[in-house]
């Protein structure tokens, strides 16, 4: 059981309640890990600028990365919240659980980011030379690796808010990728 509390609307500062404000206006409701951020005066505002900063991957490569990063950092809010999202950019139920493992046989480019992205994050950073050059290779340039990194980070961050806080997942949980067949 978590000893974080979800904050409400009146238990944060005046620049996160606006920030929450606009996260209901734009989603419906504000997500328990957005809201946990908000325990700090800057962290929801820095997060979200962070997050939503321009980058040369597509939103369903991101949503590759999160998917992946989330799996390997054992993070079941941001698998949650990244399968729905993952849904809303195209993505199968299939084709999620087989990005979750690291990879994307239905698509080489995608096999080549999901692979990078676990390796990666597995090893704190240290890529596997092959890893990159496959990644090159597929067509993906420098600049895609440096923004593949900074979006491992980015997923990383949230990751661990979570995996430490133990707040309460608001979205569809899914199911541990040890008991699904793919």
């Amino acid at each position: 059981m978590s000893t974080f509390n979800v904050p409400t609307r009146e238990e944060v500062s005046a620049n996160n309640q606006a920030i929450f404000d606009n996260l209901n206006k734009a989603l419906g409701f504000v997500p328990n890990l957005f809201a946990t951020y908000a325990h700090s005066e800057t962290a929801l505002e820095n997060y979200l600028n962070f997050s939503n900063a321009k980058t040369s991957l597509s939103n369903k490569e991101k949503e590759a990365v999160n998917l992946v990063v989330s799996q390997v950092n054992e993070c079941d809010y941001c698998l949650s919240a990244h399968t729905a999202i993952g849904k809303m950019n195209g993505f199968t139920d299939e084709q999620i659980l087989e990005l979750r493992a690291g990879g994307a046989s239905f698509d080489q480019k995608l096999d080549a980011l999901a692979k990078l992205a676990k390796n990666i994050t597995e090893n704190r950073g240290r890529a596997d030379q092959n890893v990159v050059d496959n990644f090159l290779a597929v067509g993906y340039t420098k600049g895609n690796l440096i923004d593949t990194i900074v979006l491992v980070g980015d997923k990383t961050i949230s990751n661990y808010i979570n995996n430490t806080t133990q707040i309460p997942v608001d979205f569809p949980a899914v199911q541990p990728l040890e008991t699904v067949s793919i």
